[in-house]
């Protein structure tokens, strides 16, 4: 299995709340994906201005076929017009 962490860091708060929009839609549809064990948004309480998507998946196919899907690409383009975004991958 993979664990994946995603941060992500809004560059300018006002546009929180797009971000925030994109990463529900983006975990919304990665749920229904073959493959798919858990993926989850949290916002800090302590910083507004991070969030982080934690993800499992199956296997590298079942990944790559969310990375390559049409909604992955939406969604992460949506809020990389706000946001830096840093991936951590773990293998269990």
């Amino acid at each position: 299995m993979l664990r994946l962490n995603c941060f992500i860091a809004v560059t300018d708060c006002s546009h929180r709340d797009t971000v925030i929009d994109a990463a529900k839609r983006l975990t919304e549809a990665s749920l229904l994906q073959d493959g798919c064990i858990a993926y989850d948004v949290f916002t800090s309480a302590t910083r507004p201005d991070v969030i982080m998507i934690c993800e499992t998946w199956r296997d590298n196919e079942a990944l790559k076929a969310h990375s390559d899907s049409e909604v992955f690409a939406t969604e992460v383009s949506a809020m990389q017009k706000y946001a830096k975004m840093k991936l951590e991958t773990f293998e269990f």
